[in-house]
């Protein structure tokens, strides 16, 4: 059996066995544990020793003890071990027997808004959802993130300890509250996505793990949400975004423009995919920002030069967004779509009117779309400055090579 085999499979059982372990039992913060114990002991046997006729019930049996021994190891502090003997659980409490079909809709939707909870920072909503339900380990979340483990381990054990001190029980929100949680769930998905395919920081501008695990989970969270425009149209966004990944790097790393992509290497089923999803999702109600801007996708990803790129309907579609969900990111993508409708001194006006937002100033995408609309003028001189000013800026290596070659043809 190969590694990859494995890792697939466990990643998929992940969320399934925490489930399980944590609706018998309860103890969130200590059963997570149990389980990555219990995913990194099959991690290493399976390969060798081939996968257990029940992988499931494999997963469970051993997490259980751990956590018995975990519990074991805390009675002098807490006395959990007393107390989860005297827990009355109820039938509909109790973990599936390991010959009974899991119910991973139930259990994995309960695990993405425990992993979202309000109390969270971004950041720990993050982690604690690709180590819980996704399955990585904290090495690798933490590599991902270029964080040492020890700094990972700590957010997470901070995560997990706030959620129980929460007093967080393992059952679905009051449905006054799940739709706002499901919104926090979307956005931490989101996040993950964007720092999969944009790396803010480091050498590398794709990590394909987080974009891999971001889809994932996506097309997990629609097949438990299946009416919910806005999950499938984050789902689009992503499809229709990846599609262009392989044309978005040169042979040696340096970043490709949208506007000077191969379009050939864009992989058109995912396209087709995304395409159709959204498509579907602006038929719901209510519309949501991640149909909007799945929609601007998919206008991208069917023009068959850039030249041929409907850029009205983009700016349509922004300005209908900016509306719905406004923030200076959506702003200064409006300018650029306004600056190629109606002329650069059009979308100039509207990236000087962004002076000042600390939301976006800090940031090296102020300069950035400045100088591309400057460069557009003809007015290299200000376009350099600008390039090089967003170039100080950047964070990622690749952005930084980027925009300072961009700076250097306009010598």
């Amino acid at each position: 059996m190969r590694d990859t085999e494995a890792e697939g499979l466990l990643r998929r059982l992940a969320p399934q066995v925490l489930g399980a372990v944590v609706r018998r039992y309860g103890h969130f913060d200590t059963a997570e544990d149990a389980v990555q114990e219990a995913l990194l002991a099959a991690a290493m046997q399976w390969p060798k020793d081939g996968i257990p006729d029940n992988p499931r019930g494999w997963l469970i049996t051993v997490a259980s003890r751990r956590l018995t021994d975990l519990l074991r190891s805390e009675q002098a502090r807490q006395r959990r071990e007393d107390s989860l003997a005297r827990w009355p659980l109820p039938e509909q409490g109790l973990a599936p027997a390991a010959d009974r079909p899991a119910a991973e809709s139930d259990d994995t939707l309960i695990l993405l808004f425990m992993c979202c909870h309000p109390v969270l920072s971004p950041a720990s909503q993050i982690a604690l959802t690709l180590r819980a339900v996704g399955g990585l380990t904290t090495a690798e979340i933490a590599r991902a993130f270029l964080v040492p483990e020890a700094t990972m381990t700590q957010r997470i054990g901070r995560a997990k300890e706030r959620i129980r001190a929460a007093g967080a029980t393992f059952r679905l929100p009051p449905a006054d509250e799940q739709r706002e949680r499901l919104r926090v769930v979307l956005h931490v998905l989101y996040l993950v996505f964007n720092e999969g395919y944009t790396a803010t920081e480091g050498t590398n501008l794709v990590r394909d793990e987080l974009t891999a695990e971001a889809i994932r989970l996506t097309r997990l969270l629609l097949r438990l949400v299946p009416d919910d425009g806005e999950v499938a149209g984050l789902l689009a966004l992503m499809l229709l975004t990846e599609a262009r990944r392989a044309a978005r790097t040169a042979v040696d790393g340096s970043l490709v423009p949208l506007r000077e992509q191969d379009r050939s290497s864009w992989d058109a089923d995912a396209i087709a995919e995304g395409v159709a999803l959204v498509t579907g999702a602006l038929g719901s109600k209510p519309l949501g920002p991640y149909q909007l801007q799945a929609a601007i996708a998919a206008v991208h990803d069917e023009a068959p030069t850039a030249a041929d790129t409907d850029w009205p309907q983009i700016l349509a579609l922004y300005r209908v967004l900016e509306r719905l969900d406004p923030s200076p990111v959506v702003t200064l993508n409006k300018a650029v779509a306004l600056a190629m409708v109606d002329g650069p001194a059009a979308g100039l006006a509207v990236v000087q009117s962004l002076a000042g937002d600390a939301r976006v100033d800090r940031t090296h995408h102020l300069d950035s779309v400045r100088g591309h609309l400057l460069e557009l003028a003809g007015d290299h001189d200000e376009a350099r400055k600008a390039y090089r000013a967003a170039a100080r800026r950047a964070k990622s290596l690749p952005e930084q090579r980027h925009l300072l070659a961009r700076a250097a043809r306009l010598r």
